[in-house]
């Protein structure tokens, strides 16, 4: 015999009310990862290597601040509480993300750079970015900025090309591909660095939820026919270019006919990821991937 049950607060079957539970459920602390063998490590880079493993990272945490820093006008316009539990997950991770990257300059290059008698450096320096990832990065932002004046379906389509879609689910999760082979146990021409590889571990599962929460919210945007798929091709396909160019930049990590995956390799695995990534938003019979698929280096 059927029965009406009370109301509760919380929807617990949806989406981001899941993407909540598993953020709380795999918590983790940047400061909790060993980075003993990265500073040893480190020291077994030459010259050129490890001004690239500075530029990656460099980027890296610029990027994260960046995020951390643009996601609040998508926090005050969502209205449901589920999306609203999942964003102030996102939040704190996008800052522990940042933490992180700003923990490995601190104790892992300086600490190589007093070892070999080098100034030390920041990881703010206007040096190591190009443009077309400042550019990319001020699109982000306008982008979410605009929320505040005009909370429409299209000003939030574009809002979660530019973040979730194109930063962390091209750019990003590219440079994790990247950083991950290099230093990871398959590359013989570079030292391990297991303490960043574990830390990019970790940043990769948060991401996965963040990238699947603005994946599905794209695609109701589109089944319910309150954006035109093309919106969303020619807001990414704008953006794509700038991913592809902030990746060649010189890396001493990452060149040409070097150790790790190149340049060349880099913009192709981007442009795949945005290729899948459309692909699954854009077709009503595909399914937005799980978590774990979202953030697999080969997927």
């Amino acid at each position: 015999m059927a029965t009406n049950e009370p109301a509760m607060q919380l929807e617990t079957t949806i989406r981001s009310h899941n993407y909540y539970r598993n953020a709380v459920e795999k918590h983790w602390d940047p400061h909790d990862i060993d980075l003993a063998a990265d500073v040893a490590g480190a020291a077994e880079l030459s010259e050129p290597a490890f001004t690239g493993l500075k530029q990656s990272l460099a980027l890296f945490g610029a990027g994260e601040e960046s995020v951390t820093e643009d996601l609040a006008p998508l926090a005050v316009v969502l209205e449901d509480i589920g999306d609203q539990m999942f964003i102030t997950t996102q939040l704190y991770e996008e800052s522990k993300h940042t933490d992180f990257f700003d923990r490995y300059w601190r104790e892992v290059i300086r600490t190589e750079e007093e070892r070999r008698g080098q100034e030390l450096s920041s990881p703010t320096d206007e040096k190591w970015f190009n443009e077309p990832y400042d550019e990319l990065f001020e699109r982000n932002e306008r982008a979410m900025a605009l929320l505040l004046e005009e909370d429409t379906p299209e000003t939030r389509a574009k809002a979660h090309c530019h973040y979730h879609l194109t930063i962390e689910g091209i750019l990003a999760q590219t440079g994790y591909y990247g950083l991950t082979l290099a230093y990871g146990e398959n590359e013989p021409e570079l030292p391990d660095l297991p303490g960043l590889v574990e830390g990019l571990k970790l940043v990769r599962s948060d991401e996965g939820r963040h990238v699947g929460f603005g994946m599905a919210k794209l695609k109701e945007l589109v089944s319910e026919g309150d954006v035109d798929p093309d919106l969303l091709r020619e807001t990414v396909d704008e953006l794509v270019p700038l991913v592809q160019e902030s990746l060649t930049s010189d890396d001493g990590a990452s060149t040409e006919g070097g150790p790790g995956p190149n340049p060349s390799d880099l913009a192709d695995y981007a442009y795949t990821k945005h290729e899948q990534r459309m692909q699954q938003i854009t077709t009503a019979s595909e399914q937005i991937p799980d978590v774990e698929e979202l953030t697999e280096l080969d997927a």
